[in-house]
């Protein structure tokens, strides 16, 4: 159910995104989802990809500096409130979200949220309780 994710420290000028996802591209690695969080110095480029060790291999043998953490992939019904719903469970659970992003599937009724949280295991247990769907890395890469 945890979903591996890429993250991605980078330098906050120009080109350097362009460059990591020319990295990626020439690899034949396919990026599922992403988010990018700058500050005034850096940026975290996150990514959820079809092929993890591979594109980890290249960024690094590309000088990037590359981490690999586990986040939760949650379905949720791509309407309106879909994502005030799965947040009221989420506070009910007394969760903590570190952070989140989020995608929609043109060919789906439903909406995907990337989520790291404080407790993973306490995330995932609440959340299958309530009723939600958590995807795979497969599933991700094969919407």
């Amino acid at each position: 159910m945890r979903v591996e994710q890429i993250a991605v420290f980078l330098e906050n000028k120009s080109g350097r995104l362009a460059e990591i996802t020319s990295i990626i591209a020439k690899e034949g690695v396919n990026i599922r989802a992403l988010s990018v969080a700058d500050t005034a110095d850096f940026g975290i480029l996150r990514l959820i990809v079809d092929d993890v060790e591979k594109a980890k291999t290249a960024l690094k043998e590309n000088g990037f500096t590359v981490g690999i953490t586990n986040v939760l992939a949650v379905e949720v019904s791509d309407e309106v409130g879909g994502l005030a719903t799965v947040l009221r469970s989420i506070e009910k659970a007394g969760l903590n979200v570190e952070y989140m992003y989020a995608f929609v599937n043109k060919s789906s009724e439903n909406a995907v949220l990337i989520f790291r949280f404080e407790d993973m295991n306490k995330a995932i247990e609440s959340l299958l309780a309530d009723g939600y769907t958590l995807l795979t890395g497969a599933q991700i890469c094969a919407l």
